[in-house]
């Protein structure tokens, strides 16, 4: 038996497509920036932070990275409401990317955090910088360069671990290969092209990452 491919659907369903390659990319881009600003204060606090603050952080760092993503998701959207606290689709699959590559990127920043010297400390204090001005000049510049790569890796996946949002109903590029699916019967067609929209976004973001690097760290890009 052969199977014959039949895309003929694409030009009917293009708007559903794009509407999730749209909220795919926005999810990844409000995820990355709240994410990593988490992830900075994650690491600072367990590097440099007061030491009454650490278990806490611990505790949160520990939870994220020893539990699926999709139960965080799930709690979040289905558990939070049982509080009072009531929040869209869109939103909670937000909240759950920013906490999830809070942990992540917490860690990997705190490695390059913790291989500064300490003599650098000492440098920063000589030139009568303020802590916090030692830590964004002297410690957190040169920690990000150090992880760069890392962190850029586990950016792209949240990514596409965003692709579960689509559990809750938020629209992604998932949730329209489903719809897709759903009513032109073509599954293996639906999701041979979500493969590949985000094999491209993955690619994308690779490349945007790499240029944002160079950007920062024009050093890095010169060697």
């Amino acid at each position: 038996m052969t199977y014959r491919f039949d895309y003929s659907w694409i030009a009917e369903y293009w708007p559903v497509i794009l509407k999730g390659l749209v909220t795919t990319v926005e999810l990844t881009l409000i995820g990355t920036l709240f994410g990593v600003a988490l992830g900075i204060a994650c690491a600072w606090t367990r590097s440099l932070g007061p030491r009454w603050l650490r278990p806490p952080v611990v505790a949160y760092v520990e939870l994220i990275r020893n539990t699926p993503f999709l139960i965080q998701l799930f709690f979040i959207f289905f558990g939070l409401p049982s509080l009072g606290v009531q929040m869209t689709e869109f939103q909670a699959a937000v909240l759950a990317m920013v906490i999830n590559l809070g942990a992540y990127s917490g860690e990997i920043i705190r490695a390059g955090i913790e291989a500064t010297p300490r003599g650098q400390f000492e440098a920063g204090a000589s030139l009568a910088m303020t802590r916090f001005e030692t830590f964004r000049h002297v410690v957190l510049i040169p920690a990000l360069q150090r992880i760069w790569p890392a962190l850029s890796s586990q950016i792209v996946i949240v990514m596409l671990g965003s692709s579960v949002v689509s559990q809750i109903a938020a629209e992604d590029i998932t949730f329209a290969a489903n719809f897709i699916q759903s009513r032109t019967f073509r599954a293996f067609e639906s999701y041979f092209l979500t493969t590949g929209l985000y094999l491209l976004l993955a690619l994308a973001l690779r490349q945007a990452l790499r240029g944002v690097g160079n950007k920062l760290f024009p050093r890095r890009a010169a060697r």
